[in-house]
This record gives structure tokens, sequence and C-alpha cells, in this order.
């Protein structure tokens, strides 16, 4: 009933605010989130209306970095319409076909150059002295870290992490995350939110969560992507030649060792938190769905954890509590 009434009001807006004709409206997609995407169309063309509801969403937010990330040259959808006091927005209708629906081994190489160009056109084109975003800070760090002790461990698994490998493996990924030189950080930046365009692609969403933050975290959500896996000697080629880019455009100063292990313990943090996110999803939101993406995101956080001595209770702990009821739970 709720949703109902969000859709009259969403038509009501479009047809007696904008006096838009409207001959359909149907679902275009959904997110991780409260936020819900319906397109349009009609006599002035097609359009894609976000639907956030105020106490839930921030739509402000989306308009703020919508801009900013233009500003670097990213493509974004141009907002044709604003009502923030109802939680409405009439967007450019970017298609539906994003990197996870499209992409292949045969045409990754091509599709993840579009997607890195981007991306170092966000991080080199956004200032984060001026650009107002918050910053991912040890706060922020802390709590989505939490997120996976809660819900995957504890709401979905029932098994408490020891409070010392908790302690251990908190201080280490957090200390690794604010040491990395700061840029602006999309937060999502990966194949369900990068869409492939017939020009200026790829088009970009899902980035209203941006903030000042570590310099590797969406070059290893693109790479390490929660929803597709690749050869790791691909990723590493893919990692190590955006490393290049930013030691020449003197956004880093590290070795391409330091940078690696920076990539790779920021992947731990952010493939826990991703986990505890889709055992969320299905626990408190009614999205089971996600859990299909457990596995492969466990994995990530499993074979880094296997690859550096200074996470070796944590992988003790994953195998030996953690994958049993894992497997049994799915």
């Amino acid at each position: 009933m709720i949703e109902d009434l969000r859709i009259i009001a969403l038509l009501d807006w479009l047809r007696h605010d904008l006096l838009m004709t409207i001959a359909s409206c149907e679902p275009a997609s959904s997110d991780a989130s409260f936020r819900r995407y319906f397109r349009v169309e009609g006599p002035e063309g097609r359009f894609v209306v976000m639907d956030a509801p105020p106490e839930k969403e921030n739509v402000a937010a989306f308009v703020k970095v919508n801009r900013l990330l233009k500003e670097a040259g990213v493509y974004v959808p141009e907002i044709f319409a604003q009502n923030p006091e109802d939680g409405f927005l009439l967007l450019e209708d970017f298609g539906s076909s994003d990197f996870l629906s499209r992409i292949s081994p045969e045409n990754a190489e091509w599709l993840y150059r579009e997607a890195l160009d981007a991306l170092f056109r966000l991080q080199t084109g956004t200032s984060i002295s001026a650009c107002g975003l918050p910053v991912y800070d040890r706060a922020l760090l802390t709590r989505e870290l939490g997120i996976f002790d809660e819900w995957f461990l504890g709401q979905w698994l029932d098994v408490e992490m020891p409070a010392k490998v908790r302690e251990s493996l908190h201080e280490k990924l957090i200390a690794s995350a604010l040491e990395q030189p700061r840029i602006c950080v999309h937060r999502d930046y990966h194949s369900r939110n990068l869409m492939i365009l017939e020009a200026d692609s790829p088009g970009v969403l899902d980035f209203q969560d941006a903030v000042v933050g570590p310099v590797t975290y969406d070059l290893v959500s693109l790479l390490r992507d929660c929803y597709v896996a690749w050869p790791e000697r691909r990723v590493d080629d893919w990692m190590s030649g955006y490393y290049r880019r930013l030691l020449d455009a003197r956004l880093i100063d590290c070795s391409l060792g330091q940078f690696r292990r920076w990539f790779d313990w920021m992947g731990m943090q952010r493939h826990l938190k991703a986990v505890g996110i889709f055992a969320r999803l299905n626990l408190r939101d009614g999205k089971p769905g996600y859990l299909r993406d457990i596995p492969r995101t466990l994995n990530y956080v499993l074979t880094q954890a296997d690859a550096y001595p200074e996470f070796a209770e944590f992988g003790d702990f994953l195998r030996t509590q953690v994958l049993p009821l894992q497997e049994t739970a799915a």
C-alpha cells in the first residue's frame, strides 16, 4: 500500500507539476537501498524517475555528487527536474545494458579500459579540498566492518569472532585504509553501476554515497567485483597498469608492492562489509537474491587472508568456523 501511494505521488508530480503526458510507467530497477527507479515514456521522450523516500534517502547528496562527477568529465545522468521534498528526480535514461549483463572474456578488456578511464577522470578531476564530501574516517570504516560481525556472523550464522582476532583484523585493515593517499571515492564502482552506452560509455550510476577516502577503494571495487570474478593474473595486470597512471599523475608516491598491499587489504575491508550487507538485505529487507554473491565475495577475503601472514588467525577462523556454517546456510 505504501509503495502504491509513492507511485501515485510520483505520477501526480510528473503530470501536474511538470505537465508531462505519461503513456507508461514501469519498474526500471531497484538497488540495495530503499531507492526505486521507474522508466516513464510519453510524447516528451523516455526518462527514469528516482523514487527515494526522504526519510530513508538523501536526494540532495545525489544532486551534489552528480554535479561534481559531471565537472570531472564522468558521464552521469542528466537531472531534468527535482522534487527533493517528496524524494523524486527526473533523470536521463541510460537504458538497461549494464556491464554485468553484457561483459564476457572477449569484451572485458575494452569495457574495463573504459571503466578505468572514467575512474581516472573521477579521481583526477575532483578536488578533495573543495568538493565538500564527507571523509572515509576511522569511525565509518569501523561501522562498516561491524556490518559483517553483526549481520553475517551474528544474525545469519550465529557465530562470534574471537575478540582478539576481530580487534587485530579491524586495526590492520583500518590503518591500511587511513595511510593511503585520499581522493574522491565513488564507493560503489562496479559492474552493476556502469552502463554501456553508444557514446560516452560508461554511464555511471549510484554515486550518492561518495566520500573522500583511500585511493585503492574504487579500483578494488571494480576489479574484484562482488558480482563477477576474473583470473587473478588479469586483475593484477589491470591494477598494475592503473598504478602506473596514478604514479604518472602524482596522485601516489609508493612502490607497486605497497600499492598492491593497499589494494588487497582495502578489498578485504570492502568485501567483509559487502558480505554483511548481503546477509542484511536477506534478513532485514527480504532480498534473498544477494545471498548467491556471498561465496564469491567471501572467497576474495579468504584468498587475501591466506596471502598475508598478518591474517593467519582470521583465515583459520573463516575456514574452521565460518565456511562450514555458510555452506549449510546456503
